[in-house]
């Protein structure tokens, strides 16, 4: 399952590092993709988009519907 979260604090290839970092470590068979431009994090993985909002939380940063 794909889901797609818009991330406005995502800033720079250090935040897409920390966000990347923090769901690896929840969801190790994840597959992530980040567009610093558009500021949209797409992640391949067997989770919700809740669950994965809450990891992006973890890793410092805030998530928007």
């Amino acid at each position: 399952m794909s889901v797609q979260i818009k991330v406005p604090s995502m800033m720079c290839q250090a935040c897409v590092n920390a966000i990347s970092t923090e769901i690896k470590a929840n969801l190790p068979e994840a597959k992530i993709a980040a567009d610093l431009e558009s500021k949209m994090v797409t992640v391949d993985a067997n989770a919700s988009k809740a669950a994965i909002a809450e990891m992006i939380a973890a890793a410092g940063h805030e998530t928007e519907n």
